[in-house]
């Protein structure tokens, strides 16, 4: 899987739009970039603004804010096999539902040939780093927040979600902010995976070469459609799991396709996992070359609050005299950037 159209500058593949001072919250001494439903809510606004994430050793996660990728190195786990290099886009994104009474709220926003599907842009009301990229949805009285961080150190990304009921009559009957959603309705959560296992400068398509089986322990999912590429592991806490097999084709990436490269691909889902939400407030996933223990999520998380803590502070201790917003912000962003080397 080559794609001889490659950029010919490896950085072209990394470029991230910059902020205007109004993007900036203050938290905790340190700016917080956040943009609303304004933003989100125009897609062609949004799609100018990326994030992204990164482990140290030349692998990272990234999209727009919406999550609606536009390169071919968009994705959720970005693997660097042989750090810092050997980078292989292993999964994709994921496609999320929210499913009240059999009724369908998706949450993703992906571009086909002449159209965008689903909408799910139109439901986000928020994305903030904080410190790490949060993206908020509301529907039908549900708040949705969605976290993604990367295990520094490791190829490993971790998303998380939380449910809230914004509804006042739900509130007062339940006396709480942390609770069981309506109790009136079946309320179900779905995920599903898309997968591409290639090298990131080039594409996926539809093949009979793919290895769609996976093993399934408890907690764990493990796949490995090609063998030259290393195994995905899915740690997870979802109520069901569902095989599915099939493939969704013809993605376009928008840079691409302005840049004059290829800009279709095709992404594999090997299986669904649904959270029943009548009974549940959160739901964890744990995308990594190494099995993890989804167990352990809360400590991966405040792990990593605090090495970026502490690494926030080291980067604004050099800039005491400085008061330009945007040079403290790139002064904490540059840790991102630095690779160890295998």
């Amino acid at each position: 899987m080559s794609d001889k159209d490659q950029p010919s500058r490896h950085a072209e593949g990394h470029r991230f739009a910059v902020c205007n001072s109004q993007d900036y919250t203050k938290k905790g001494g340190i700016n917080m970039i956040r943009f609303g439903q304004e933003t989100c809510a125009k897609l062609e606004s949004a799609l100018t603004r990326e994030w992204l994430e990164t482990n140290g050793l030349g692998g990272f996660a990234s999209s727009t804010i919406t999550n609606l990728n536009t390169r071919r190195y968009h994705g959720l786990l970005v693997a660097a096999t042989r750090p810092p290099v050997g980078r292989s886009v292993l999964l994709s994104k994921l496609e999320e539902t929210l499913i009240i009474d059999g009724q369908r709220f998706e949450l993703s926003s992906n571009q086909y040939p002449g159209v965008i599907h689903p909408r799910g842009y139109e439901y986000q009301t928020e994305f903030r780093l904080d410190p790490f990229p949060v993206f908020t949805y509301r529907i039908e009285g549900i708040e949705i927040e969605k976290s993604v961080f990367m295990i520094h150190g490791e190829n490993t990304t971790v998303v998380q979600y939380e449910f809230r009921v914004l509804d006042p009559e739900s509130r007062r009957r339940n006396n709480d902010t942390d609770f069981i959603l309506h109790s009136s309705s079946l309320i179900l959560f779905e995920i599903r995976p898309l997968v591409a296992f290639r090298d990131y400068h080039s594409f996926a398509h539809e093949n009979t070469a793919l290895d769609s089986q996976f093993q399934a322990e408890e907690n764990l999912l493990t796949i490995k459609p090609y063998t030259d590429l290393p195994a995905l592991h899915f740690a997870h806490d979802a109520d069901e799991l569902e095989a599915a097999g099939h493939w969704y084709r013809n993605f376009e990436y928008k840079i691409e396709r302005e840049r004059g490269f290829d800009f279709r691909e095709d992404l594999f889902c090997p299986f669904f996992l649904k959270v029943d939400l009548n009974s549940r407030t959160h739901f964890n996933l744990i995308a990594s070359i190494e099995p993890k223990d989804v167990s352990r999520v809360d400590g991966y998380r405040q792990a990593e609050i605090e090495r970026r803590r502490e690494s926030n502070l080291s980067a604004t201790a050099a800039l005491v005299t400085h008061d330009d917003e945007l040079v403290t912000a790139l002064a904490v962003a540059a840790d991102a950037y630095i690779v160890a080397r295998g």
